[in-house]
């Protein structure tokens, strides 16, 4: 069973390391700026629609931590794989520099949002 008083410890400890306001959140969320005061009040007790919403805007909150304490937050294993953690925009220089470079380039793919690519050969 949750503890509601240690919950509310955590859910602050979630709004406190994004800096976000209790009004930002909710909005973040997709929740009414109602529902985190009532939460972090004690007044209520988090839904599961309210603890998934959580999950779902902060993938770096673990569920097993954010409902009873174990683990840790943020959560190391999401933040390495996070998609852009080790992406560098290139720079104008490093642009030229590769095109003009003799490094054995076999191939190049472009990723697009919508899940499609194309491949580039030289």
């Amino acid at each position: 069973m949750i503890n509601s008083s240690e919950f509310t410890i955590r859910l602050q400890k979630v709004i406190d390391f994004y800096s976000e306001t209790a009004s930002s959140f909710a909005e973040k969320i997709g929740v009414q700026r109602s529902s985190i005061s009532h939460i972090l009040s004690g007044r209520n007790k988090p839904s599961l629609d309210f603890v998934m919403k959580v999950l779902h805007s902060y993938p770096e909150v673990e569920l097993y931590w954010l409902m009873n304490g174990k683990g840790t937050f943020p959560s190391e294993v999401k933040l390495s794989k996070s998609p852009n953690s080790n992406f560098t925009k290139p720079t104008i220089d490093e642009k030229i520099n590769l095109s003009e470079s003799n490094s054995g380039i076999e191939k190049i793919v472009i990723f697009y949002k919508d899940g499609t690519f194309k491949d580039y050969k030289p």
